[in-house]
């Protein structure tokens, strides 16, 4: 199977542009990227009582591309395994014969390449963050590592570069001492490990299947739902101490209660992978992920126009 993906016929250049864009699932990465980026790059300008200027957009992009990457790396190495469920072989353009393999590794060294390029505008300690989050992006799924299959790395690998260390990665653009943010980091990257252990929660039966050993497997169901509660209060913890420590401003209780209105009422029916929402969890998350932007949207736009005022 393996040498077929390799070795496939080249698709026309327009379908191999379309493989590669499907191949990045840009829409399930920018919306909680964007965010985690600006909001860590926002804690440090209030932190340091500096301006947000054009690095944030080149760490940012540099967070998604990371992210993209990892996405990108996992359809690659996934895709015998996709091939047999009709569901993921649909969605994955190694599959379909949109890309075959060989082109969607040259398309990850480009990713890659430009990645590193970018987080290095934002300094040493960013370019650091940015290498180790692309190195676990690949490990995850790369088969002679493949984090994603063993108990606990599978959590912590994947929490790692899909939360904290993108928040990390906006905050050393303008400060180096994180101080108490570090609680910050700790509460997403706990929020991300609730999100990874309740994927695999509903994913149970076919990971299963499928022989895999993770870390919900290993735990069984219940214990794992005690997992997830402990590190949603954990998570909530993390936050409620960094702020009683004033590492947020005081007047973004205002936006926090905006962006709760905001979340309040959508009502959403698919996730950003297009999948169809079911059940009060999935429901949560998605509003959730509307209330952080709505949340981070406003703290960016008011701190934008401080600037503008103190520069006029």
């Amino acid at each position: 199977m393996n040498r077929a993906l390799d070795n496939a016929k080249s698709p026309p250049v327009r379908q191999q542009f379309k493989g590669i864009v499907q191949l990045t699932r840009w829409k399930e990465t920018v919306p909680f990227v964007v965010p985690l980026s600006v909001a860590g790059a926002l804690l440090a300008v209030n932190a340091a009582h500096s301006q947000v200027d054009w690095r944030l957009i080149a760490v940012m992009i540099a967070n998604v591309l990371a992210v993209t990457y990892a996405f990108m790396i996992n359809d690659i190495e996934d895709a015998p395994d996709d091939a047999l469920d009709p569901e993921r072989a649909q969605r994955n353009p190694i599959t379909t014969g949109l890309l075959n393999r060989r082109l969607g590794y040259n398309a990850c060294l480009v990713t890659a390449v430009v990645t590193l390029a970018l987080y290095a505008t934002g300094g040493w300690y960013v370019f650091i963050i940015g290498v180790i989050t692309l190195l676990l992006s690949h490990l995850y799924s790369w088969k002679p590592v493949r984090l994603k299959a063993y108990p606990v790395t599978d959590v912590v690998s994947h929490s790692l570069m899909l939360s904290g260390l993108l928040m990390l990665a906006g905050y050393f653009i303008y400060h180096s001492a994180p101080g108490d943010v570090w609680l910050v980091a700790a509460g997403a990257t706990m929020f991300s490990v609730y999100g990874q252990l309740y994927n695999q929660v509903r994913d149970y039966d076919m990971d299963v299947a499928a022989g895999l050993k993770n870390t919900t497997i290993l735990l069984g169901k219940t214990n794992t739902m005690r997992a997830i509660y402990t590190t949603v209060i954990i998570a909530i913890s993390c936050i409620v101490v960094a702020i009683l420590r004033g590492v947020f401003p005081f007047w973004l209780l205002l936006a926090l209660l905006v962006a709760f209105g905001v979340g309040s009422l959508v009502n959403p029916s698919s996730d950003p992978r297009g999948k169809v929402v079911e059940g009060g969890g999935s429901k949560m998350q998605s509003r959730g992920l509307v209330m952080f932007n709505s949340f981070v949207a406003i703290w960016f736009a008011v701190t934008l126009v401080q600037q503008l005022l103190i520069a006029f």
